[in-house]
C-alpha cells in the first residue's frame, strides 16, 4: 500500500482538532504522516496539538507565533509532502474509516488519476462525528477525463465536490504548485481545475469525509451571502483561463461556457431567493444579466436540466412547499 501525507491547517478550531486528527490517525494506512500547522491560535489549540503529537510519533507540528494566513499553511504543506498521496483537511472536518485506503487503492490501480473524491456526510455545530456504516475497501468509481471535468464545472458554474474527500497524487500537486493568495475564497476551485490538466479524476461511490457547518467557517459565511460565492467562483474561472487554462486547445470556448454557467447559476439563485423572500435577489439578477444578457429575456431552463439535482429544481419552480431543500448552491 502506498504512503499518504495529511495536512491539517488550524486556527482557533481547538474544539474540533482532536476529532479531526483522530479520524486521520485511525485510518488503516501503514505509512502515514500528519502535519498540523497552527496559525497562532488563541483558543488553546496549541495544547491540543501538542497532546496529539505526544501520543503519536506520526504527527509533526508547526506552531506559529504570528498568523501568516491560510495560504501560507496550505503551501507549506505542499512543500512538506513527500508521500505518494496528499490530503488537505481542515480542522473542523473529518475522514470516515477506510477513506485513505480506498482512495489509495484506486490511484495505485489507475496511474493516470490526478485525484479522487467521494461523497460527504454533513454535521452541524458541535455535534459529535456520527457512526458511519463500514464500507468496503474496493468500491465502485467513475473516471472523469480532465477536460470533461473542467467542462462540467464550466457548464454548471460550480463544483459539487466535498473538499475534505479529495486525495491528490503528490507528484501532480507538486507540478501544479501553490494555492494562489489572490483567490482568498475560491483558491480550491482554481487548484482543482489546474489538477485536472494533469490527469483524470476518480469519483468514488461512497462516503469519504465529513463536513462540519458552523458560524465560524468560511464556507458558511459565503453561503450566507450567495452572490459573493458566485463572484468568487467567477474570479477562480477567470484566473484559471488567464493562466494555465489558456493553453487548452478550446480555452476560448470553455471560458465563454464558464461565464454562461456562472450567469445561469446566478439567475436561478435569484429565483430561489425570491421564493424564500430573502434579500439579494436583485443583485444576483443584475450579475446574471451582466454576464449573459439574454437571461433577461429567456430563462435558462437548460441549466436546470444539467444540474444533478434537477428534480428538486422543478419542485421549486412549481412552488414546492419544502423550499429550504431546493436552495440554490
Amino acid at each position: 500500500m502506498s504512503s499518504v501525507d495529511i495536512l491539517i491547517p488550524n486556527y482557533n478550531y481547538g474544539r474540533y482538532l482532536r476529532a479531526c486528527a483522530d479520524s486521520v490517525l485511525s485510518q488503516d494506512i501503514d505509512d502515514l504522516r500528519l502535519l498540523i500547522i497552527d496559525n497562532a491560535s488563541t483558543d488553546g489549540s496549541v495544547d491540543v496539538a501538542r497532546e496529539i503529537a505526544t501520543r503519536d510519533p506520526r504527527v509533526e507540528l508547526r506552531l506559529r507565533r504570528e498568523n501568516l494566513g491560510p495560504h501560507s499553511s496550505f503551501n507549506e504543506g505542499i512543500d512538506w509532502a513527500r508521500s505518494d498521496y496528499f490530503l488537505l483537511l481542515f480542522a473542523d472536518d473529518f475522514l470516515v474509516p477506510g477513506a485513505l485506503r480506498r482512495a489509495a487503492a484506486i490511484m495505485d490501480r489507475e496511474p493516470d488519476v490526478a485525484f479522487t473524491y467521494g461523497r460527504d456526510v454533513a454535521i452541524r455545530g458541535n455535534e459529535p462525528i456520527p457512526d458511519i456504516n463500514r464500507q468496503p475497501v474496493h468500491v465502485p468509481y467513475r473516471l472523469h477525463q480532465g477536460r470533461a471535468f473542467i467542462k462540467q464545472f464550466c457548464r454548471l458554474g460550480v463544483f459539487q465536490i466535498p473538499g475534505p474527500s479529495i486525495v491528490i497524487r503528490t507528484s501532480v500537486q507538486k507540478r501544479v504548485g501553490y494555492y494562489r493568495t489572490e483567490l482568498p475564497h475560491s483558491d480550491d476551485y482554481d487548484v482543482w481545475l489546474r489538477l485536472a490538466l494533469h490527469g483524470s479524476i476518480a469519483e468514488l461511490d461512497c462516503i469519504q469525509a465529513g463536513i462540519r457547518s458552523h458560524d465560524a467557517n468560511r464556507s458558511s459565511e459565503l453561503r450566507a451571502r450567495q452572490i459573493m460565492h458566485i463572484l468568487h467562483t467567477a474570479e477562480a474561472a477567470e484566473c484559471f483561463f488567464t493562466h494555465e487554462g489558456k493553453d487548452m486547445p478550446d480555452s476560448t470556448y470553455l471560458r465563454r461556457l464558464a461565464r454562461r454557467g456562472i450567469a445561469e447559476r446566478a439567475y436561478w439563485s435569484a429565483v430561489s431567493h425570491i421564493q424564500r423572500r430573502e434579500p439579494g435577489a436583485m443583485e444576483l439578477l443584475k450579475l446574471a444579466f451582466r454576464l449573459r444578457p439574454r437571461t433577461a429575456i429567456l430563462p435558462p431552463l437548460g441549466y436546470l436540466l444539467r444540474r444533478p439535482d434537477t428534480v428538486r429544481r422543478f419542485r421549486a419552480l412549481i412552488g414546492a412547499s419544502n423550499i429550504v431543500d431546493v436552495k440554490m448552491a
